[in-house]
């Protein structure tokens, strides 16, 4: 199938989130699926590759963070046969995501419903927590922007990289770290980053948003910046020197790096990171 993703278009903006399909040895398979709020798109683009959603028989997830799993309940309310790939420890989650929204709810305020939409449970019947193999992909942990965090590793070399090889919405060359709260650790995330390198695949499939062909590169870049982003914190900036910098990076092309990933949040898990990591040594 077509390496591009469909483009999700989330708040009707183009390539932001993706969602891609690929073929399994049994049949079609969603890789991350996006919010509720972007169940019309996800289904235009099925019919767009001539799927409709119930000959999909499998969804595997990178994480549950909401711009990547958020529909899932959904989803499979309107296909009950869908079985939802999923880590043991974000496994849950989806059966009982009321933590998820409460937590997501604290964050986003009242921007949470337009910007997500409902999140419905996934029923426990349809969870299938992920292994070493999934469906004839490679599937390994790779924890840092979350803990519950999995990559898939094709035979072809693509890799479906979920955040853990950062955002880049191409034809940019800019990769940016995302660095959310609650569970962000920069250690755990360059061991990730060492793996990914370990198993040097060809290509990287991204949600945010499409298909880098040079991985090396790619990987150095968002190691780079994921220190360099991280000091700056560390030594004292506030949100709004941190997000003066990073929009001053990232220059022309920032509109649709903020809404994929927006500043404030990504200075909101760099702080929490710092103060607990303080907390701990005091």
């Amino acid at each position: 199938m077509s390496r591009e993703p469909l483009d999700l278009l989330h708040l009707g903006r183009e390539r932001v989130i993706g969602a891609y399909l690929l073929d399994t040895p049994d049949g079609p398979a969603l890789f991350d699926c996006g919010p509720t709020t972007c169940v019309p798109a996800l289904k235009a683009g099925l019919q767009g590759r001539g799927l409709e959603l119930q000959d999909v028989p499998h969804l595997l997830l990178s994480h549950i963070h909401l711009d990547h799993a958020g529909a899932a309940g959904v989803l499979v309310r309107a296909h009950p046969k869908l079985q939802v790939h999923v880590s043991p420890i974000g496994a849950p989650h989806l059966v009982d995501p009321s933590r998820l929204e409460q937590s997501a709810r604290r964050l986003y305020g009242d921007e949470f419903d337009t910007l997500w939409g409902e999140l419905a449970s996934v029923p426990q019947e349809n969870v299938r927590e992920t292994g070493d193999r999934v469906l004839g992909l490679d599937c390994f942990p790779s924890p840092g922007h979350a803990s519950h965090h999995v990559c898939y590793l094709d035979s072809d070399g693509t890799l479906y990289a979920g955040d853990a090889a950062g955002v880049r919405i191409q034809p940019s060359a800019f990769v940016l770290p995302p660095t959310p709260p609650p569970e962000f650790d920069l250690a755990v995330w360059e061991s990730t980053l060492d793996e990914l390198e370990r198993r040097a695949p060809e290509r990287l499939a991204l949600i945010h948003f499409g298909v880098a062909d040079d991985p090396r590169e790619h990987l150095a870049e968002l190691r780079r910046r994921l220190g360099s982003w991280t000091a700056l914190v560390g030594d004292g900036a506030t949100e709004e020197e941190f997000e003066a910098a990073a929009l001053t990076e990232l220059g022309d092309d920032a509109p649709p790096y903020v809404q994929a990933m927006p500043p404030w949040q990504s200075y909101a898990g760099l702080r929490r990171y710092w103060d607990k990591r303080r907390t701990e040594t005091a």
